[in-house]
């Protein structure tokens, strides 16, 4: 049985952070997080059930980026050039997600949609909380 153990690889499983240990793994507020999600900067991996972004261990490298970007650029300038950059690699950030609102956010299509559906979500359960 051992010998089976040691001939196999184990799998690692993704561990996916909140934004609160994205604040406290790196010098961005928890408001700058959510703003460069918004404008499509960074993109969360998942959702949770409770509506909550999740996102991936490569974002510790997109934000890394951004961080040295933002000394000489401006966050459009930044969107543009990680944008160029996305489309380089064939791979679409909608594509890599996989959120649970059923929509991405996006700061060129409309930024409040996916906050207004967990407003409407959080109403909703309200007013059946009421009855």
């Amino acid at each position: 049985m051992q010998t089976e153990v040691k001939n196999r690889t184990l799998q690692i499983p993704a561990k996916f952070y909140r934004i609160g240990e994205l604040v406290h793994y790196t010098p961005l507020s928890r408001q700058t997080i959510h703003n460069y999600t918004i404008m499509g900067l960074i993109s969360e991996a998942k959702w949770t059930e409770g509506g909550h972004r999740l996102y991936d261990e490569s974002v510790f490298e997109r934000l890394s980026e951004i961080i040295q970007l933002k000394k000489t650029k401006t966050l459009l300038e930044i969107r543009q050039i990680l944008s160029k950059k996305q489309t380089a690699t064939n791979v679409s950030p909608a594509k890599q997600t996989n959120d649970t609102v059923g929509q991405k956010a996006s700061y060129d299509s409309h930024p409040v949609k996916p906050i207004k559906n967990r407003t409407d979500r959080f109403q909703t359960k309200t007013n059946q909380s009421k009855k």
